[in-house]
């Protein structure tokens, strides 16, 4: 019975010992690695690059007055449109006490002179209508008359000129009155009623009254990497995406590429510039950042392959792996075309019913 009970269990270990074994033999092989497949497709590719900037108007002109002073009204406000030749502020005139000294002089002595012509003229004319004295006698002293009242007249503008920058006679030109240059939407107004403004001249470039601008006529401003340059041309068509508008591209054409670069952040950098075609109800704010897809080149319709496919050997060489069986594959050298960085064209080499294998994306085999 011993004996029995001995052969058991001996067997029971062996078994044991066995299966135990082949457990650990089992796990210790690596398992095989199965490899999925992408077939080639049609797509378009445009291969593109893209400029930051911002979109501003072409026309943003800053209104600035042709006298000094304190401004007594302003007539608009941001957002507002103007067309040229509309007053936008009045300005009242501070005036120099030395000059408006002088001015005053000027009327007084005017005023004696006139005042001295109408007697000698009233005296002389009496004599005239009596038949005392001949027209050629009298002509001077109305001569005179005219000239001291002329004289007077233009000393009393002055003096209004001065004191109030606007003359008697062109009330409706004054200088005091502040005017667009240009028909366009208000983008700013940097000052208050009351606030003292310098005149525009040649030493001083003025105080500004309002910034006016054409919002209808738009540009894009960025600037385009070196490397990059090169690849465009005036001319082309660019789509702009504006950070602040959701959902909505613009189109726009590139009309400049300036002749030098400027090193920005260790990269020599090249300015820019697209007009934008604004449509039927589309409205850009000035200022608003944007950034601008160069198309360089595109293909409509052609066969392609995700550019992550690709091999290379000898760094010269491109080749997919073919599916020809069961995990089994060969290397079949490809002709590329444009590519976008994501998707490339295929000229030759494979068509659209090659299985391609995804060389970079292994996984065990499940079991």
């Amino acid at each position: 019975m011993k004996k029995a009970i001995f052969i058991f269990a001996s067997v029971v270990a062996l078994a044991l010992l066995g299966y135990t074994l082949k457990y650990v033999y089992g796990k210790s092989q690596e398992k095989p690695i199965v490899f999925d497949t992408e077939t080639p497709f049609y797509s378009d590719v445009v291969k593109k690059t893209v400029a930051t900037g911002s979109v501003v108007p072409r026309k943003e002109i800053e209104i600035k007055p042709v006298v000094s002073g304190i401004i007594e009204e302003i007539f608009v406000e941001p957002g507002e449109l103007v067309k040229r030749g509309e007053v936008i502020a009045r300005i009242k005139v501070i005036p120099d006490m030395v000059s408006l000294n002088n001015a005053e002089n000027r009327v007084n002595m005017a005023q004696i002179g006139y005042d001295n012509t109408i007697v000698d003229y009233d005296r002389n004319k009496k004599l005239y209508d009596e038949g005392v004295i001949s027209y050629a006698n009298f002509q001077p002293f109305d001569l005179a008359k005219k000239n001291a009242k002329a004289e007077l007249e233009a000393a009393e503008d002055n003096l209004k000129i001065i004191r109030e920058g606007v003359s008697s006679k062109n009330s409706a030109s004054a200088n005091t009155l502040v005017k667009s240059t240009i028909s366009g939407m208000v983008l700013d107004v940097p000052v208050e009623i009351g606030n003292s403004v310098i005149e525009l001249n040649n030493f001083n470039d003025g105080t500004t009254i309002a910034t006016v601008a054409d919002m209808t006529d738009l540009i894009f401003e960025g600037k385009v990497d070196e490397s990059e340059v090169g690849k465009v041309k005036e001319g082309m068509a660019l789509v702009l995406t504006v950070g602040a508008i959701e959902n909505e591209e613009f189109d726009a054409i590139l009309e400049y590429i300036s002749p030098k670069g400027v090193e920005e952040n260790g990269a020599i950098q090249f300015e820019i510039k697209a007009a934008v075609d604004l449509k039927e109800n589309q409205f850009i704010r000035a200022g608003y950042s944007a950034n601008a897809n160069v198309v360089l080149d595109k293909r409509d319709s052609v066969l392609v392959i995700n550019e992550s496919l690709i091999q290379y050997e000898n760094d010269t060489a491109t080749f997919v792996e073919v599916r020809i069986g069961d995990q089994q594959f060969e290397k079949r050298e490809v002709s590329l075309g444009l590519s976008d960085g994501i998707k490339v064209e295929i000229i030759s080499g494979v068509n659209e019913s090659d299985e391609i294998k995804m060389w970079n994306q292994p996984k065990p085999a499940e079991g």
